[in-house]
């Protein structure tokens, strides 16, 4: 009897881990002639594929959820630190916020604030582009009217653009549409294209069922590819890009991004996190995270990172 048991159970754990094995098992799809790695148990419910990817390449969610920041009242700590080459902090910006929607216009309170070092000129100027890119993103000027939240039909664009405003709209848009491609940034404009038929040489995609902060996601993955040889690793700017996509709604929950490319006139490495929430029946983003690692030719070296905390959503007052 005892033989009989010891056999059975030998059995019955072979059996779990062969079913195991055979249903985490990875399976590669060819959509539209690319390939792509998905695990069995997504693919044995039947999921549509092109449905998510076509979401994927047009997904507007992400960039709403920035434009939803323009019709609501909300409060903001805002952390910025400018670091030395031991990762030591020489100037800082700590700020609490808060912005207020009424009658169709937009202002930005300063709560409080506090600097160290050189953040700012004797002008009360940004000493560092860091600081005036977070700027560009997440403060507000004076009074602002006529905004909406509509993301149909509008394109970021860089045309007509020059110096620090140029730099403005292309970081909006490599943080906006992460993968598609930018103009005027030398070297690497083509290269941010993640979607073309070149980049499907050079990077892994694949598609995985996650929680997200307690929400049922598609988690999108891409990746370079390990074989690559010298000459393809030069044309690898996006070291990695995860997004979570709502399973219901397909909506942007998060996405985190790393970039680096190293040409003769410039470096960076740069990292990015994005955390979104919903305020009633808009998403918003959350929480964001930056560090960064820059070269510019005639420029310092600048090292950076931020943390944007985004909190008490309200409607627009009447």
């Amino acid at each position: 009897m005892k033989t009989v048991c010891l056999l059975l159970c030998g059995f019955l754990i072979v059996f779990i881990l062969n079913t195991t094995k055979s249903y985490c098992q990875d399976t590669t799809i060819i959509i539209d002639n690319k390939k792509m790695v998905l695990p069995e148990v997504i693919v044995r419910n039947n999921f549509d594929f092109k449905k998510l990817l076509k979401q994927i390449k047009e997904d507007t969610t992400f960039y709403k959820a920035f434009k939803n920041l323009r019709i609501l009242n909300y409060s903001s700590f805002n952390d910025i630190k400018m670091l030395n080459k031991e990762g030591k902090t020489k100037a800082s910006l700590f700020s609490k916020t808060h912005q207020t929607r009424k009658n169709g216009c937009r202002t930005m309170s300063i709560l409080n604030e506090e600097t160290t070092g050189d953040f700012y000129n004797t002008k009360h100027e940004y000493n560092y582009f860091t600081g005036e890119l977070y700027s560009a993103l997440f403060f507000t000027k004076g009074q602002i009217c006529g905004e909406t939240n509509v993301v149909s039909g509008i394109n970021i664009s860089t045309s007509e653009k020059k110096g620090i405003d140029k730099h403005k709209e292309q970081l909006k848009m490599l943080f906006f549409n992460p993968g598609k491609r930018i103009s005027g940034i030398p070297f690497i404009g083509n290269k941010l294209d993640l979607y073309d038929e070149h980049a499907h040489r050079l990077y892994d995609y694949r598609i995985d069922l996650e929680d997200f902060h307690g929400e049922s996601c598609y988690k999108f993955s891409i990746s370079p590819k390990e074989d690559l040889g010298m000459l393809n690793k030069e044309d690898i700017v996006v070291d990695g890009m995860t997004t979570w996509f709502n399973t219901k709604s397909l909506e942007v929950l998060g996405r985190n991004y790393y970039l680096s490319y190293r040409a003769g006139v410039y470096d960076f490495d740069v990292s990015m996190e994005v955390e979104m929430k919903h305020f009633g029946n808009l998403l918003v983003p959350q929480l964001l995270r930056y560090k960064g690692n820059w070269d510019i030719l005639f420029k310092k070296r600048e090292r950076g990172e931020f943390t944007a905390t985004l909190f008490d959503f309200s409607s627009e007052n009447k």
